[in-house]
């Protein structure tokens, strides 16, 4: 079945198009973290470059050994024998899915990748609604009722995915509903794929997320990597977590036969440098610390000038995403634009103002909602002397490069809805 590009890829290449043609652009589709590498993750990739041998398909020892640690200390021990380590998380999400077989029940909205995985595994998502203000999780009763629909359909899904914290609002699903979730699985006999590579981005130190693996431990696997904690994209390292059960064993063999065939392994210069990161010396976490810090001060700027456009959106709480609701500004954007769906508002914005967003409906939405996620992890500089001032930065605010494109941010709002910004919100500054 044919599958369309990364919507994300898609909106970074447009963007690029334009930078080169010489236009004004204002990046906030990519996920990509602009943050520079850790000098000394830079110098152990660097010194591990005669590592040129395969090595062992899950991963190596040391990397497998650090990974368990990271875990265990989130409250998540687990036999490094269990540990899959893949050149991303993204592919090892496909290749749990082709593990796992039958269909794929997926949150609505949802990563841009989830649905086409399922289709390129050949197999189908399940769409099923997060509950209001709670991203990433399917609503535990919609989610009995999809099952039991699909199935009576003669359709057989067999995984559900959750985020947490959740890509594309920025939200976290409260413990409640995560074990309510759990349990659902389980009573149908599902096995849970939780990515959770947006965990040590979470805001508040207190607001902790609740991994569904502590309450079906028997059947969730968790993903996650260096990508978004550590700003390494490009070097392509995802661990998986698989649980410690005869469930967890059997996927873990189906697993291994599926990425030796994919990818045999993972670089061994990157496992040698991820593996210290995942070990998370000092300056590592110090290094996490400051970015999460950054993150959090401009997508709350961010979301404080949305709100104060006239548009609604659940408060963030972790990543650098968010995903405003124009619904109240409906009526402005017809009469101004012809504008009734989030899709021609996303085209709006990069032909006229060369903004770069995603609509609602390439999460998954129905019908096409006046919802667009934004991401603001761009926005730190062209420069790695920009981005290390915006980590260092007492307020990164101040800055002017980043207050510049969240000027601009007002800017085209204003324009967009022919209104002057409104009163902040309470609560509007971090």
């Amino acid at each position: 079945m044919p599958v369309a590009v990364s919507a994300t890829l898609a909106a970074d290449e447009a963007l690029a198009r334009r930078r080169l043609a010489g236009q004004e652009v204002l990046s906030l589709a990519s996920g990509e973290v602009g943050l520079p590498v850790l000098p000394r993750l830079r110098s152990l990739l660097a010194d591990a470059a005669g590592r040129n041998a395969y090595g062992p398909v899950p991963g190596s020892p040391r990397l497998r050994a650090a990974a368990a640690g990271y875990w265990a200390r989130r409250g998540l021990p687990v036999d490094p024998g269990l540990v899959v380590c893949g050149p991303g998380s993204k592919p090892l999400l496909f290749a749990l899915m082709l593990a796992v077989g039958g269909d794929v029940v997926v949150p609505v909205p949802s990563w841009v990748s989830y649905s086409a995985q399922a289709r390129l595994a050949g197999a189908r998502a399940v769409p099923v609604p997060t509950p209001p203000g709670e991203g990433g999780v399917p609503d535990p009763d919609a989610l009995r009722e999809a099952v039991a629909a699909a199935r009576s359909g003669g359709r057989d899904p067999r995984s559900v995915v959750v985020t947490l914290p959740d890509n594309p609002t920025g939200t976290i699903a409260s413990p409640r509903t995560v074990r309510r979730l759990a349990r659902a699985a389980r009573e149908l006999g599902l096995v849970v794929i939780s990515d959770e590579i947006y965990r040590d981005l979470v805001f508040d130190p207190a607001d902790r997320i609740a991994s569904p693996a502590l309450y079906a431990p028997e059947r969730t696997v968790i993903t996650t990597g260096v990508t978004k904690n550590l700003a390494l994209g490009g070097w392509r390292l995802g661990v998986a977590r698989l649980p410690d059960s005869d469930t967890g064993r059997e996927l873990h063999t189906r697993l291994l036969g599926v990425v030796s065939q994919i990818w045999s392994s993972t670089a061994a210069p990157v496992q040698e440098a991820a593996a210290y990161a995942l070990e998370e010396p000092p300056e590592v976490t110090a290094r996490v610390t400051a970015s999460r810090r950054l993150h959090g001060t401009v997508v709350r700027e961010a979301a404080r000038r949305f709100a104060a456009a006239g548009t609604v959106l659940t408060p963030v709480r972790a990543t650098s995403y968010l995903y405003p609701d124009f619904e109240p500004l409906r009526e402005d954007l017809v009469r101004l634009h012809g504008i009734r769906g989030g899709t021609a508002l996303t085209e709006l914005l990069m032909e006229r103002y060369g903004v770069g967003v995603l609509p609602g409906a390439v999460f998954g939405e129905p019908d096409d909602p006046l919802r667009i996620r934004i991401a603001t992890s761009r926005l730190y500089g062209e420069t790695d002397a920009e981005r290390t001032a915006a980590l260092t930065a007492r307020d990164p605010l101040e800055l002017p490069w980043i207050r510049a494109a969240l000027d601009r941010v007002t800017e085209v709002l204003h324009d967009l809805t022919g209104r002057p910004p409104g009163p902040a919100p309470d609560g509007a500054r971090p």
